[in-house]
């Protein structure tokens, strides 16, 4: 299985671009920086360099040829103000979804944000206005993707996300409640939900929990 993934250089990413490699996968990272290169090779991916703030649809299908599925995992990052919110966030979304399309790749996973909200015009009391940015960027991007009938598409909302070491261990559904998991943890996530077709079309809330990665995806592929 060939797997593109845009944001490669990001933390979820390169720790799924290692667990992929790891399991026989081939996986490709799209990046902005050439400096990442490095990087991504050492986490067993090749890396291909294309700015989704700069890049045309065709540019980026081009880079999806033979690919079995893509993965966005890309993101302005903490410290990006509310523009890149929406040129990263929502729109580079979108430009990859647009290129899958083209490029005939049906398989198409989108990390998102638990809380993602495309109806949130103003941010609630007491949410900083940027982040209410990004959640209602997330949130459109989310809408966008689930609305084409060319994509067999997922979308994985996680909670609060920290760099513990991956406990293995999950709860991922339609509802699960706000709490944290593990960046390790969403990437093994991610991993089996591209191994289990049966997950196409959900839209899922994970966290840290008791149930093993591969039985919450398998249980969740079932429903």
């Amino acid at each position: 299985m060939r797997t593109v993934i845009a944001g490669g250089h990001g933390q979820i990413a390169l720790r799924l671009e290692r667990q992929l490699a790891a399991r026989g996968d081939e996986v490709a990272g799209l990046v902005r920086n050439p400096e990442h290169a490095e990087d991504l090779r050492a986490a067993g991916a090749e890396p291909v360099v294309c700015d989704l703030e700069s890049a045309s649809v065709e540019e980026v299908a081009a880079h999806l040829e033979g690919a079995d599925a893509v993965v966005f995992a890309a993101g302005a990052g903490p410290g990006s103000g509310a523009a890149r919110k929406e040129t990263v966030d929502r729109a580079a979304a979108v430009l990859l979804a647009d290129a899958a399309e083209r490029a005939g790749v049906r398989r198409y996973v989108i990390v998102s944000s638990m809380g993602a909200d495309a109806s949130l015009t103003e941010p609630p009391e007491g949410m900083d206005p940027v982040f209410a940015t990004y959640q209602r960027a997330k949130g459109e991007a989310d809408d966008a993707v689930r609305a084409r009938d060319g994509l067999d598409w997922t979308v994985l909302r996680p909670g609060r996300l920290t760099n513990e070491p991956g406990t293995g261990k999950v709860l991922l559904g339609e509802r699960t409640g706000r709490a944290e998991v593990t960046r390790e943890d969403v990437a093994a996530v991610l991993g089996a939900l591209l191994h289990a077709p049966g997950t196409a079309g959900l839209t899922l809330e994970l966290i840290n929990g008791s149930t093993p990665v591969e039985e919450a995806v398998g249980a969740v592929a079932g429903a």
